[in-house]
């Protein structure tokens, strides 16, 4: 193979991985995927953080959760009546 034939072989493979990492870098960039790899990331730190390692509830972390989740609703409740 002749120098200039290795050359523009090079810069064929080249071309061939650019287009590939543009492609790449396109479908990453479209706002459907990014919301996907955002709700995917959404479960998994929700289940991190209402599951053990082994996979069993974390009951306290649950508990927690719902116990301010309710002192939230009743205080908004109190406060609109009082206003109201």
């Amino acid at each position: 193979m002749t120098d200039t034939a290795r050359i523009e072989q090079d810069i064929r493979a080249a071309r061939a991985r650019l287009e590939g990492t543009v492609n790449e870098l396109a479908y990453r960039a479209q706002p459907q995927v990014i919301a996907e790899r955002q709700v995917q990331s959404l479960k998994l730190r929700l289940a991190s953080a209402t599951h053990t390692e082994d996979g069993e509830l974390r009951i306290e972390r649950i508990g927690a959760v719902v116990a301010a989740a309710v002192v939230v609703v009743v205080a908004v409740g109190l406060l609109r009546r009082r206003r109201g």
